[in-house]
């Protein structure tokens, strides 16, 4: 009898649709069946669970979590570790950082991954955190996905750079391609943005950019997602006159074909690393609007860079209105951002650097 596949035990502060979240399952389907799939969602949301292969090995392990006791939570997760026997734990980002405490004495081959910072940070570093970070990320293999969160890595958490992987993440051309072009009804241009709906994606500053447009042409906007800040972005939208001009999707479980209905991107957050919506967005053909966060100029073709902005919303309405005075501009920017997402940021290329690195780290075990 053949051996079981090397058990992958992935942990989540949640496991509700987000970047980190859907790259997961990307992999995970990637990979097929060459792990089996432990997933914790430490607040016990799995919605993302959709997105998995309905033939792959997974499961969802209930793993008691004390919010606020760190003692309690870190016998808890050892307790599991030891008893799963995992070949790699994938812990990610900074919600999981109790997990790496936890197999501070290793237990067994750690990779984790780093996708940015949370509002709380979007200034500067919670010191306890960078402390936390130098302290149990020393021992584990990192993965970041942007050139900004490497230097961080290097330079303000000190971790060994032998220990440090750079992956940008990767999107799928062929599925954007393929998707039927979704429009609001009405005329005029369509100013679009795919996000979770939570403070830092700053979208209250996104409304108020496009209450400063120019009447001509008439555009819309469209946003794509859902969160907590939901209620009261439709209540600023109704104060600014928007009323009309703005539509809300909600939930969108696959969003590509607004990215194909849009007619350019915008981007209003105030921190980001490597928008996976950016990707996207790139993908679709579009030019982008963006505050100027994480690696985002650097994301874009250069033709786009006069269109990243400060974190403003009277710079952010001067890029949006400058793509929109000028469709033929517009489009060849788009142009060239799909020619770099093409050339710079394919799917499969991620796919295979992930590969190697879990299979690395299981053959440790």
């Amino acid at each position: 009898m053949s051996a079981a596949p090397p058990l992958l035990l992935s942990v989540f502060a949640t496991f509700a649709v987000g970047g980190a979240q859907v790259r997961f399952a990307t992999l995970a389907n990637a990979l097929g069946p060459a792990f089996r799939h432990a997933i914790v969602a430490m607040n016990g949301d799995t919605a993302c669970a959709a997105r998995l292969d309905p033939s792959l090995d997974v499961s969802f392990p209930a793993v008691p979590v004390r919010k606020g006791s760190l003692g309690a939570n870190v016998r808890s997760f050892r307790r599991t570790l030891t008893t799963l026997r995992p070949a790699v734990l994938l812990t990610h980002n900074w919600g999981s950082i109790e997990w790496a405490i936890a197999n501070a004495l290793p237990v067994v081959p750690q990779v984790h991954v780093e996708d940015g910072f949370g509002p709380e940070e979007r200034a500067r570093q919670i010191p306890r955190r960078i402390w936390l970070r130098r302290l149990f990320l020393r021992r584990c293999t990192v993965i970041v996905p942007s050139q900004t969160l490497l230097r961080i890595a290097r330079e303000v958490w000190r971790l060994p750079a032998a220990r440090l992987r750079y992956v940008p993440n990767g999107i799928d051309l062929a599925r954007l391609a393929a998707a039927a072009p979704l429009r609001p009804p009405g005329e005029g241009p369509v100013i679009g943005t795919v996000a979770a709906l939570r403070a830092e994606k700053a979208l209250g500053r996104l409304l108020r950019a496009f209450a400063r447009l120019p009447a001509d042409p008439p555009a819309r906007l469209v946003i794509v997602g859902e969160g907590p800040e939901r209620p009261g972005l439709e209540a600023l939208a109704a104060e600014l006159g928007l009323a009309g001009r703005v539509l809300f999707t909600g939930h969108v479980e696959d969003p590509a074909g607004w990215y194909r209905g849009f007619d350019l991107f915008a981007l209003s957050s105030d921190t980001e690393q490597m928008p996976l919506s950016v990707l996207e967005a790139m993908a679709a053909g579009l030019a982008v609007a963006a505050t100027d966060v994480g690696d985002v100029r650097a994301m874009l073709a250069p033709a786009n860079a006069p269109h990243v902005v400060a974190k403003d919303e009277a710079a952010l309405a001067g890029a949006l209105a400058a793509l929109l005075a000028d469709p033929a501009s517009r489009a060849a920017i788009g142009a060239a951002n799909r020619e770099k997402a093409a050339r710079d940021y394919a799917r499969e290329t991620m796919i295979e650097a992930w590969r190697a690195i879990l299979t690395q780290a299981a053959a440790r075990g």
